[in-house]
This record gives C-alpha cells, structure tokens and sequence, in this order.
C-alpha cells in the first residue's frame, strides 16, 4: 500500500543512511556480532553524520526540533541491509527524551553538546536481578552524603544495552524507603559517569539474538556521584519511567515493521533462485499465497504504526494506543518472519543468510519495552476492563 508520511526532505535522508550503511555498517557487521558490540567509533561517525543530536536545541550543537520520522527511516534501512546501530537508539530514542524533559540548563549545557557530536553515549539501568518488570521492587540505592553533596550508590542491574559504549547512564535507585500504601514513590533518576570508582562491568549477557549489541550487568559499590546529576525532583522517578514509553513502543513496532518488509524482501529474492523439483520455488502456489498473506499482514502492521507516527508528532500518541501498536506489531511481525524462513527451507536456519538474524533478533521485541502480556493489561485497562 502507498505511504504517505514521509516528504521529499525524509526521501532524501533516506537516502543519506542507506548509503552510510552501505559503507560504515553491512561490511563490518559479521565482525561486531562476533566481537558482542559495534565499535565506538560508530556512535562517533554518527554523531558527525548529525543523527545523535534529534530534537537536541541547536545552541547546544543539535538537530532542534524534529519529526520521529527521521529515527523511523534509519529503523527502516537498518532492516533492510539485517543491521543495527549499536544502541544508537537507547541513546537517541529512549534515553535523551528524559533529558530534554528533566536536565536543567546547566545539566543541558554539560552534557548535551557532547551527545549531539557523538562523544557522549547513554544508557539506561533499571532491571534487576529478580525485579523485571516490577520497578517498584528496585533495591539499588542512593543515599545522601551527610554534607548533601553526593549520592552514594550501591546496588546491581541486568539486562543493560550499551553500557560498554556509553559515557553516561541514567540509573534508577532508590533514595528513600517505598511508602506502605504505594511502593512506587522513593525513585530517582540519576546520571552516573561509566568510569566513575566503584562503577563496574559484570557479564557482558550472550544473548539468542541482537548479537552486535551489547548487553550487561553492571554493579555499583559506593559509588559517589554529585547531587548535580539527579534529573528532575528526587523521588519521583517512577512517574518520569512512565512519560517516555509511548515513543519507546512506537519506535518497537515500527521495527517490527520494517523487519517484516524486510523478510519478505529476503524471502521473495530466494524462492525466484533457489530450484526444486527443477522449477523455482516462487513457482508453486504455496510459495505465492504465503508471501501474499505475508504482505498482507505487513500492510496492516505498516498502517497502524503510520498511524502512531502521525500522532506522536502531533503529541498525542497515548499509552493504550502506543500498547496497541507494540502488541499487533511485534506478535504479527514474529508470524511474517518464521513464515519467510520457511521459505528458505534449511538454508533459512544458517546464519549466513539474512533471514536467520531477523528470526533471532526480533524475538525479543516481545519482551524488551514491556512484554506482550503487559501491552494486553494496558489496553484492557482502556477499556475498561
């Protein structure tokens, strides 16, 4: 089906990450899945490239202002070329809004030239061991120093993209006891240095998929970071995890989009080569009726997060709506690509062909963001129900 979202300016930046993928990325990708990360010098190039500093006001060196759109297309071209850019999107999409909406100025000026040009990465640590989806339970904490200067951070979290790239992470600890009545209150968000002492690297996590993004446990033992870094108001960092899910939904789904155009794509090109039965295999009915529905089924995909995109630009992409998204998306997506890997028949399991990645890598995008389970508890609480 047509889209009509993306102007001729879109068309052309398009263009522009498809040839530095072409470049930077496709030829050194098997590498960086063999290594566990992409080097960082990549975020760096990116930076240069003018793509780390989105919605970043342009006095501190970025973007300004901009459309989800642009972050949609580079999603759309990494799944085309089965890449990915590092946790350039943990940096841009998820960690960077918190600190458009809570840095003061200072904070602004201190770090926000730095990610525009690629020299300061982010990451973000809230799941523990044992905690999961269940922020409330956070046991990591931030005491204050009896002067008030300086938080004094203990704890440990998993399952951390980026961190092994990243100058900076946002941890959520707790500074003070969680009330008797609601165990969310006594959250922070605070901006702790990677090479702070006491700031430590546990096992870098071999994951099934995603294997050029690097995923860790990190520990914290005293870890003294200034009372300058806490973004927003103390203790209200649960309400602020809370702001910025929409678009972290959004931007899944539209992965899980490009990732089904992308497997068909990978499987249409297959079945028109490989031979059975002396005939290709785009010769059989079966061939042609699964990639139809498959399409089908990625048309409908395409339009529901077309739809999001209009509407987070317009500021008004609500949480059951971005929940709708994720679930039919990602579930759907999941669908599209076993069926495309099918196609391949055995080759479609080795990892030399494109479609082997896409089957691995996008399992986990109905668990990462919020599982499927949770997408259906926020919709059916929409309704009602």
């Amino acid at each position: 089906m047509k889209r009509t979202i993306y102007s001729d300016e879109h068309e052309a930046f398009r263009q522009t990450i498809a040839a530095f993928i072409a470049k930077e990325i496709s030829p050194f990708y098997s590498d960086w899945e063999h290594d566990g990360r992409v080097p960082r010098e990549l975020l760096k190039k990116m930076g240069e490239l003018g793509v780390m500093g989105f919605d970043i006001p342009e006095e501190y060196g970025g973007a300004g202002e901009t459309s989800y759109k642009f972050q949609a297309i580079m999603d759309e071209e990494a799944a085309k070329a089965a890449v990915a850019f590092g946790h350039y999107s943990v940096t841009t999409g998820i960690v960077v809004p918190y600190l458009l909406k809570l840095a003061n100025d200072e904070q602004k000026k201190r770090w926000f030239p730095g990610i525009a040009a690629g020299d300061i990465c982010l990451c973000i640590a809230m799941t523990e061991p044992g905690t999961g989806s269940d922020l409330a339970g956070i046991k990591t904490t931030a005491k204050l120093t009896e002067d008030g200067t300086h938080y004094v951070l203990n704890g440990s979290k998993t399952f951390i993209t980026g961190a092994l790239n990243s100058e900076l992470c946002v941890v959520v600890a707790r500074t003070s006891p969680p009330s008797e009545t609601n165990r969310r209150l006594g959250l922070s968000l605070i901006v702790v240095p990677t090479d702070a002492p006491g700031f430590a690297y546990g096992r870098k996590l071999e994951k099934i998929g995603l294997k050029a993004s690097d995923t860790n446990e990190l520990s914290f033992t005293d870890v003294m970071v200034p009372v300058e870094n806490l973004l927003g108001e103390q203790d209200k960092g649960f309400f602020y995890l809370g702001q910025n899910l929409p678009r972290e939904r959004l931007s899944i789904g539209n992965a899980a989009a490009a990732t089904s155009w992308a497997a068909i794509g990978f499987a249409k090109d297959y079945v028109q080569e490989r031979l059975v039965f002396e005939k290709p295999v785009a010769a059989f009915q079966n061939t042609k009726f699964v990639l139809a529905e498959c399409a089908a089924q990625a048309d409908a995909i395409q339009a529901l997060v077309d739809k999001g995109i209009e509407l987070d630009d317009a500021g008004e992409l609500s949480a059951s709506d971005a929940a709708r998204i994720k679930l039919f998306a990602t579930e759907t997506a999941g669908q599209i690509i076993d069926k495309c890997l099918q196609l391949h028949g055995g080759y479609g399991y080795m990892w030399e062909y494109p479609i082997a990645r896409l089957y691995a890598n996008t399992r986990v995008s109905r668990i990462f963001g919020g599982t499927t389970e949770v997408m259906k508890t926020i919709i059916a609480k929409e309704l009602g129900l």
